[in-house]
């Protein structure tokens, strides 16, 4: 196949000058070992898939129709689950476009954006497709975030919570800082990992998630996903949950650009996922186990990790040669994620995977530091 020749010619000025955000990589490949895109290594609910079924068996001719536009029904759900007002919830597709509509719809001001200068790589690529100055503040030397450090006039600012990729947690006390020394500007709390910190110190959900302060301040929104915890990346549905005038201005901006961003069968699967509560504890805590069990065994093995509370470790091999673990890894079909960026360039963000494909990472890096130790003799 011949290269493609890309002609920007008719492009506008915007597309031709933005960097786009680069997906986890998603190779297609025969006894793969798939650590690098923080997928969960379970499988959805299967009362999603029998949701999505009895549409396709029962209802299929109402699929000629339009979905309901604002996502009452999965709203409704959500709502209960949070035990909050249905106008204080809103749906897209995926957490990305949530985002995106976040940007938009909050952070097109004079003030800049303030985000950690180590989280998820997308902030950036919004700021720059908007045109909206980003401001990004170090993180401390362990990788945590000092709520002090943020201080300064913004329009807002954006916070992964658990950080990614460093899985560190922020604890409520701070996020009501923040809220409370900026009460004009949005405090954005992205907690695509929130799930699987929920049982880390014994607290509920309510009082890990800063949905429990959006009735307290009304400059919090907090976004989530179905990507995660509930096992429902290829169905593309996320949420954000705030005050309901916050809420009034996503939904404007939504209907704005797309008015149906959730088709029928992803506001039913969605719904199915929310309210099989029990399969969704379940495998939350088979992560949470999972995840604690690699860290031993990576400490174990020398690597410096980092205490997550996602479904992930960040974690540095003894002689911070990341790269080059990564990459002898990968000629054993076993992917893990390598971010080549000052600072974290010797770690790995390693996603938690099954019992056996954490014990198949394990086995590999065990004979990888025999056979250095053999070679150094």
């Amino acid at each position: 196949m011949s290269e493609l020749k890309i002609d920007t010619r008719l492009w506008s000025s915007k597309a031709r000058n933005l960097s786009p955000y680069v997906p986890g990589e998603q190779p297609q490949h025969e006894n793969l070992c798939k650590l690098n895109t923080n997928e969960n290594p379970f499988p959805p609910s299967p009362k999603v898939g029998e949701a999505i079924a009895k549409v396709l068996e029962q209802q299929a001719d109402d699929l000629r129709l339009y979905p309901a536009p604002e996502s009452d029904d999965l709203r409704a759900a959500l709502a209960q689950l949070y035990d909050i007002d249905i106008n204080q919830v809103f749906v897209g597709n995926g957490s990305d476009e949530v985002l995106a509509l976040v940007f938009a719809s909050f952070f097109l001001k004079e003030r800049p954006v303030l985000a950690p200068d180590i989280s998820y790589s997308f902030y950036p690529v919004y700021a720059q497709t908007f045109g909206i100055e980003l401001v990004q503040i170090a993180l401390e030397e362990d990788f945590s975030i000092d709520p002090d450090a943020y201080r300064q006039p913004c329009s807002g600012i954006i916070i992964a919570n658990p950080n990614a990729p460093t899985g560190l947690l922020l604890s409520l006390a701070d996020i009501r800082k923040l809220a409370s020394e900026h009460s004009n500007s949005v405090i954005v709390i992205d907690e695509a990992y929130i799930d699987f910190a929920r049982v880390v110190d014994g607290s509920s959900d309510e009082e890990i998630s800063a949905v429990s302060l959006i009735n307290e301040f009304d400059n919090i929104l907090v976004t989530q996903t179905f990507s995660k915890s509930r096992s429902l990346a290829g169905l593309r549905v996320g949420m954000a949950f705030g005050n309901a005038s916050l809420i009034e201005a996503l939904t404007r901006m939504k209907n704005s650009f797309n008015s149906y961003p959730l088709d029928k069968l992803a506001q039913v699967g969605a719904t199915a996922s929310v309210l099989d509560v029990e399969y969704f504890t379940q495998t939350c805590q088979q992560v949470i186990d999972l995840r604690h069990s690699l860290t031993a065994e990576l400490t174990a093995l020398g690597f410096d990790v980092l205490p997550s509370h996602a479904n992930f470790v960040f974690a540095r091999p003894k002689d911070g040669n990341a790269n080059t673990v990564a990459n002898a890894l990968r000629e054993q079909g076993i992917i893990v994620r390598h971010f080549d960026k000052p600072r974290i360039n010797e770690y790995l963000r390693i996603t938690t995977g099954t019992a056996e494909q954490n014990n198949r990472l394990i086995d590999a890096l065990q004979t990888l530091q025999k056979e250095a130790e053999i070679i150094a003799d």
